[in-house]
């Protein structure tokens, strides 16, 4: 970590912004044909050629996205790639170049960044795209990321958030729940640690939910698994705010209501204990968590047939008529209203 101060610091000043543009992505190699020109001009050059572009945007900042306490940098540049090319999979596009910029505080020495870094290089390689440019600058707030995501896509392949329709089956992919209760363990542990800095916690049993939280996944297996399969989802979104907030994107968009069954929701045993042991309710947090990245769609039910049984997705729900509202039937087999309870950084503040 960065306060280690055996750790060589070499200060940033003696770089210069673009030497260390060069030295930190000097080790960046190409992978897509598409890239014509990467970093080294005033920008980068793309060659779709019959191909549809995808591009999304997402800016991390520290103390409002994550807390330096308890990520470790090399972890924390590999979900900043994992957040963008989940907004490309959740378009049913192949991810095939970013973009990184940060701004970054004196506080910050010259190995720091090349940890974060190399978090980004390894998501690079694992998921075949290509650092294609960004920008750096001085930051007085601590550490800011944005990184851009570009794919690519047929036009015939595109699906939307829009394209929902009555008696259509709701379907996500893996569990979720574990990252919003990864990040409740790191919090309880560093509270512990302000009391006694010499205790060191025993992580074991908590393992599955840390790494869901410190390092996700992306879900471009599912994109794989999806076209293998021959379905095309009617309309699918990623699951980063909550399950509630990103089933009320889909029906408020594509104009319908949907009926989500509690007892179907998948839920890792590790969450479940944990949610024990904290007094939380499973559903509440399946529901509201946020930072899971699994993918949420919408499949015709004539391609129900495809997906049964399969481990990799569970169907969790089906879309009704808008009148008949968004709702949830509970275990008890009791209809409550879906409300939108998950992550606003406008409003939750570490």
């Amino acid at each position: 970590m960065i306060e280690d101060k055996n750790q060589q610091r070499t200060a940033l000043e003696k770089l210069g912004e673009f030497g260390l543009i060069d030295h930190l992505t000097k080790n960046f190699e190409i992978n897509q044909k598409s890239t014509i020109k990467s970093i080294g001009d005033d920008a980068a050059v793309l060659d779709f050629k019959s191909k549809q572009l995808v591009v999304t945007t997402d800016l991390l900042v520290e103390h409002v996205h994550f807390d330096l306490s308890y990520v470790p940098l090399k972890h924390l540049g590999y979900k900043a790639v994992m957040v963008n090319l989940s907004d490309v999979y959740a378009m049913n596009a192949s991810a095939t170049q970013i973009t990184i910029s940060i701004a970054v505080s004196n506080r910050f020495p010259l190995e720091a960044l090349e940890e974060l870094y190399a978090g980004i290089e390894t998501a690079a390689k694992i998921y075949d795209i290509d650092v294609i440019g960004g920008d750096t600058t001085s930051s007085t707030t601590g550490l800011i990321i944005s990184i851009t995501a570009i794919g690519e896509i047929d036009a015939k392949d595109v699906i939307y958030r829009s394209g929902a329709k009555p008696n259509d089956l709701v379907v996500v992919s893996g569990d979720i729940g574990a990252a919003y209760m990864g990040l409740q363990v790191l919090e309880r542990e560093k509270e512990v640690f302000k009391v006694n800095p010499k205790n060191q916690p025993d992580l074991d049993h908590y393992a599955y939910i840390i790494e869901r939280q410190l390092k996700p996944e992306a879900r471009r297996d599912i994109i794989e698994l999806l076209k293998k399969l021959e379905v095309k989802p009617t309309s699918m979104i990623d699951i980063s705010d909550g399950l509630s907030s990103e089933i009320m994107h889909i029906c408020k968009q594509s104009e319908v209501g949907v009926a989500i069954y509690e007892n179907k929701i998948p839920l890792d045993p590790q969450v479940i204990s944990a949610c024990e042991e904290f007094n939380i309710d499973s559903t509440t947090i399946a529901l509201n968590g946020g930072e899971d990245y699994e993918l949420l769609m919408t499949i015709s039910q004539e391609d129900f047939p495809k997906i049964k049984g399969n481990p990799n997705i569970t169907v969790i729900g089906y879309i009704t008529e808008k009148a008949r509202g968004m709702n949830l039937i509970t275990r008890d087999e009791q209809s409550v209203p879906i409300i939108a309870k998950g992550w606003n950084s406008l409003e939750n503040q570490e």
